[in-house]
């Protein structure tokens, strides 16, 4: 049970480094989306363009082809009545007087009253519905009806041979259109004429299934030539923030070595005859005795994320007592947080097994602690607060400073941000302790969160696993 669940949190570790170190790979991605939205935005703007087109463009073309069609045959019956000098149009239908148009699928000639004259149509078992659609409408100037009706097919004969197969339906779409008939000045009647547009909407079914279709495959090309711009893009500062941490590792590695000779030299100069009877060489040594103890906290700082970038620091998990660590590191800064006017307390269960990195863990805690004393007020409280539950363990450290503004909280933990610049130059410090306190927790797959107001203090909480695979691995 523990070997799976070391593994399990190993595992876990793993894929939280892994991704923190896919910066690059993540901001490709990115790129990659935003790319293929814009070519996917325009490729749909032009599909829907293209249809749009078509589709206005071949409906008032089938409008326009009705619209003669009805003119045409208004004229046949006009000067048929006055070849034949006749003021109605009763009795018309007995002539030999042809109607007929490309995809005409019927028509019907009313007298005034709006009685049936005379007609046709393509499927003539359905010429009472068909009647029922124009009866009665005398369309305004230029009005166009469209009409979907399901139709059925009644043939039962193929080749002189009756067939037993149920009669087949479909649905047809119509554009019907009508004109009135004159003769003399003298309204005597009305046409109307239906057209079969249903291949013009099949026509417009495949053309969506087409566009769609090339929408797909350009979605793929879009996709890969998105890529390959995102990884052009992302290549040279790549390559430059490789070498930026390269160099940050390498700096800071080799400022160490004359830095801990600067403050042996300081305090060797301390011990020399003559320095304690000189107040100015005290005060200039003293200064630069701080500063050197800050550039060194600095370049350790560094060197410790150029070394967790680069995956190469080392990791010893052990059993400890996190109360009694946490104790000391407390006992530690209690002269410090006494000079700053601020009571260190510690609460929680006495004793408190975890397994854990006991260096790091107890660094993570003095990084809390000095950051919770620095922004306290003279006379504050900082409080750390320690729990288990189940499988994880918590640490609080709590203090009555000066708080974190709300759209501060998301960039705290980025390295080299301080939420306020000129609070900060006061109390001293450089940006990267919560930096490294998130890699901390981040290495022993936990989580470290905020929450503060400005004016309320702060509460940074901890949560991390109790059980961590034993012994001494690279991260």
């Amino acid at each position: 049970m523990c070997a799976a669940s070391g593994i399990k949190l190993k595992s876990n570790i793993l894929k939280r480094f892994k991704r923190s170190s896919d910066l690059f790979q993540t901001t490709q991605r990115r790129l990659t989306m935003q790319y293929s939205g814009l070519i996917m935005l325009f490729l749909i703007l032009f599909i829907v363009v293209v249809y749009t087109l078509l589709y206005v463009v071949i409906l008032r073309d089938q409008h326009r082809e009705l619209e003669n069609l009805t003119r045409q045959e208004t004229r046949i019956i006009s000067d048929y009545l006055a070849e034949s000098a006749r003021n109605e149009l009763q009795g018309l239908g007995s002539q030999e007087l042809v109607l007929a148009g490309v995809d005409q699928f019927f028509y019907y000639v009313t007298d005034e009253n709006g009685d049936f004259v005379m007609g046709g149509e393509t499927l003539p078992h359905m010429r009472e519905e068909l009647f029922e659609l124009v009866s009665g409408w005398v369309p305004e100037r230029n009005q166009i009806r469209e009409e979907t009706l399901e139709v059925t097919f009644d043939e039962r004969r193929i080749g002189g041979r009756e067939i037993d197969e149920s009669p087949k339906s479909d649905t047809v779409r119509l554009m019907v259109d009508g004109s009135p008939i004159f003769y003399n000045g003298q309204f005597v009647g009305m046409i109307y004429i239906g057209k079969d547009i249903s291949f013009a909407y099949q026509l417009f079914t495949w053309l969506l299934i087409v566009l769609v279709s090339l929408a797909v495959l350009f979605a793929g090309v879009a996709v890969w030539l998105s890529f390959m711009m995102s990884k052009k893009a992302m290549g040279p500062i790549s390559t430059a923030f490789q070498r930026q941490k390269e160099f940050v590792g390498d700096a800071s590695h080799e400022l160490r070595t004359p830095l801990s000779v600067m403050l042996s030299s300081i305090d060797a100069l301390e011990m020399t005859d003559g320095v304690e009877e000189d107040p100015f060489a005290g005060k200039l040594l003293r200064n630069m005795k701080s500063e050197v103890k800050r550039m060194t906290g600095l370049v350790s700082d560094l060197l410790v994320l150029a070394r967790a970038d680069s995956g190469s620091v080392e990791r010893t998990v052990e059993e400890l007592d996190m109360e009694k660590e946490a104790a000391q590191v407390i006992e530690s800064l209690t002269p410090y947080a006494d000079s700053a006017g601020v009571s260190l307390f510690l609460e929680g269960p006495a004793p408190l097994f975890v397994n854990g990195d006991r260096a790091r863990l107890k660094q993570l805690l003095y990084i809390l602690l000095d950051n919770a004393v620095k922004y306290s007020p003279d006379g504050g409280q900082v409080k750390v607060m320690l729990s288990q539950r189940d499988r994880h363990w918590t640490m609080s450290v709590s203090d009555e400073g000066i708080g974190i503004d709300a759209e501060d909280q998301s960039r705290i933990f980025d390295r080299f941000f301080r939420s306020d610049k000129s609070r900060t130059r006061t109390v001293g410090g450089h940006g990267l302790g919560l930096s490294i306190a998130k890699w901390i927790a981040g290495i022993h797959g936990g989580t470290i969160a905020v929450k503060s107001e400005p004016g309320n203090g702060s509460t940074f909480t901890v949560q991390l696993p109790t059980d961590q695979q034993d012994g001494t691995k690279r991260m």
